[in-house]
């Protein structure tokens, strides 16, 4: 990922412009003709990093999210609840879904997968 970029010629911005007959990315000034070809053709990149404490975070919320649906065919193993929110989503390391389950008891949490 490369930095900002200036104008050779009046030291203004270069901003990311497309050249579309060429199929190439430029830098081009808005303010004088100058442009030069992209040596990357990255121009933004946006990396999230959680903590395990936001991942744990975003679990437990799920139980109160009326969006997600929830069933009562299955018994919390903590606290015997009968009701729990599921979700499908990728294991680390795994290919294919999960079905994941987590307890609707709002003192309990406990989370699962099938």
């Amino acid at each position: 990922m490369s930095t900002m970029k200036f104008c050779r010629e009046c030291n203004n911005i270069l901003y990311p412009r497309e050249d579309r007959d060429k199929k190439i990315l430029l830098y081009a000034c808005r303010n004088c003709d100058h442009q030069e070809v992209a040596d990357n053709n990255c121009v933004y990149r946006n990396e999230v990093l959680h903590s395990a404490d936001e991942r744990t975070q975003v679990l437990q919320d799920v139980a109160s999210d009326p969006t997600l649906p929830r069933t009562k065919s299955v018994r919390c193993a903590n606290c015997k609840h009968g009701e729990a929110v599921f979700f499908q989503a990728t294991s680390r390391g795994e290919e294919g879904m999960t079905l994941f389950f987590v307890c609707c008891n709002p003192n309990c949490g406990h989370r699962w997968r099938d």
